[in-house]
């Protein structure tokens, strides 16, 4: 079992808006680990306390084969000065001990974690050349 992080920012608190950074988020998540759906054993979802117009999870399980992922939504912990609007997730996946998780930060949340906002170590199934383009 493995864990992914990942996090992004939403220019407004609008149902548009979260579904846009969610999607984007769920989607890069997706593309960069080669991850089904199928393999994913929870995901948690937190959103800081200016983000109320829908709830991640309900944006994820529209997503094909995402409806029977366990998932759950959550308040973040407000600290003064922290970042606004933001959608964090934690994800538990079954894959390989020897699979180099990608983590997923994205918009603002970069700043969260300037180590993991770049491309991290390349999947098996990716080449150097397709990184490169």
């Amino acid at each position: 079992m493995r864990a992914i992080r990942g996090a992004t920012t939403v220019r407004e608190n609008t149902v548009e808006a979260m579904r846009e950074a969610v999607t984007e988020l769920l989607d890069e998540l997706q593309t960069r680990n080669c991850l089904h759906p199928n393999e994913i054993l929870s995901v948690t979802f937190s959103v800081t306390r200016d983000l109320d117009a829908i709830f991640p999870a309900a944006i994820a399980r529209s997503r094909p084969f995402w409806d029977t992922v366990p998932m759950l939504d959550v308040q973040q912990m407000y600290v003064q000065g922290s970042l606004e609007r933001c959608i964090r997730f934690l994800i538990h996946a079954q894959l390989p001990t020897s699979f180099p998780v990608q983590h997923i930060y994205l918009q603002k949340a970069k700043n969260l974690r300037p180590d993991w906002s770049l491309p991290q170590s390349l999947h098996p199934s990716q080449s150097a050349v397709e990184t490169k383009v």
